[in-house]
């Protein structure tokens, strides 16, 4: 067990270090506000020939909330994210690099059909490979993927 000087001493290294750091983030933001343009939101779009059929799907599949609707741009929040959807697309099947965790993915799929979505891939379900990963398309033709994190 250490002495009180001991914890005193201790007490007094972590007071510096806290203070070291508070100091560093200051000097951190205040060089950054300086250099670097002030990001307020991060978006991904995706392009749909049918801007509201697109919005419909992600709003029912993930149960996201719609920020902004018009025919040439509507957004949705999802988990905190937010996807831009620009009217306009042609319809092509599309890779988008969206994933999607899920605490269900079997639950995630089955969702995926009934709101209009596809498989492009099924997923690998093997006792060495246990079921982790889909490969989806919406019905504008963007593929993205709904994940789970193995357990």
């Amino acid at each position: 067990m250490k002495g009180r000087n001991s914890l005193c001493l201790d007490f007094i290294h972590t007071l510096k270090l806290m203070i070291y750091s508070s100091r560093k983030v200051a000097n951190h933001r205040s060089m950054m506000k300086t250099q670097f343009m002030q990001v307020l939101k991060v978006k991904y779009v995706l392009w749909a020939a049918d801007w509201q059929r697109c919005l419909k799907f992600y709003r029912e599949l993930f149960g996201g909330v719609v920020s902004f609707e018009s025919e040439v741009w509507s957004e949705i929040v999802i988990a905190g994210a937010t996807l831009g959807i620009h009217g306009g697309g042609e319809g092509k099947r599309t890779w988008t690099g969206l994933s999607f965790q899920l605490d269900d993915l079997r639950e995630g799929i089955a969702r995926l059909t009934e709101c209009g979505g596809g498989l492009t891939c099924e997923p690998n379900d093997t006792p060495e490979d246990p079921i982790h990963l889909a490969m989806c398309i919406d019905p504008e033709g963007n593929e993205f993927m709904l994940t789970q994190s193995r357990r």
